[in-house]
């Protein structure tokens, strides 16, 4: 799991939820797969010109976003929805689908749009063998998470709850290959801010860079 700040502007944050209100919002349950329609009450952006408008506003604020792009390695965005919870409304336990329209989906992210103090309850909460994390970021920040993690929405007590979610194809399939990625674009980083462009940084950009290319999917 990583916390990705200000994605989003708040030009942009006004610019999504004023679209949210001209949008149709329809039951959530019509994208859930079978288990999980019996978990999930929540209501979603239908499909129109709306929705199409607010996925590539999110898409192209997540592109920008260097820590986006430096851990998750993006070959493909698969979907993009707009998500509201009401007063009452959940999402139980339950884990995102493992191919959407007919493709490998690798990463799950939440992008938080109304601020916590807005809304009471309405947590993401991430379920580990052991012990759970509970998360409520503030408007214009998300989280980014493998789709294979088993995760809920608390139940919203008060306010109104809007987000909105996607899921994204990365080029590095294996989880523990996309981490190790991430970890070395951290040091290059850190030694060329210290150093500059010193024999250390090539031989760590010339690792990651075969790395890449011995783990790539494309």
């Amino acid at each position: 799991m990583i916390q990705l700040e200000k994605v989003c502007s708040p030009a942009d944050i006004s610019a999504l939820i004023g679209l949210a209100g001209h949008g149709e919002f329809r039951d959530g349950k019509t994208t859930a797969g079978r288990a999980a329609r019996q978990v999930k009450d929540n209501t979603q952006l239908a499909p129109g010109a709306v929705r199409e408008t607010v996925s590539k506003m999110v898409q192209k604020s997540l592109e920008q976003h260097p820590l986006f792009k430096a851990y998750a390695q993006p070959k493909k965005f698969i979907r993009t929805m707009l998500s509201r919870y009401t007063e009452g409304m959940e999402y139980g336990a339950h884990t995102d689908e493992p191919l959407m329209s007919g493709l490998r989906v690798d990463l799950s992210f939440t992008l938080f749009l109304a601020e916590p103090d807005t809304y009471e309850g309405g947590e993401l909460v991430l379920l580990g063998a052991s012990d759970q994390t509970e998360i409520k970021l503030a408007a214009g920040d998300a989280v980014l998470y493998p789709t294979q993690a088993l995760h809920r929405v608390n139940p919203v007590i008060s306010g109104e709850r809007l987000a909105a979610v996607g899921w994204v194809r990365s080029y590095i399939r294996d989880p523990l290959q996309r981490e190790t990625l991430f970890e070395l674009d951290i040091a290059l980083r850190s030694v060329f801010e210290k150093d500059g462009k010193t024999p250390l940084y090539d031989t760590l950009s010339k690792t990651r860079a075969n790395l890449f290319r011995m783990w790539a999917d494309d």
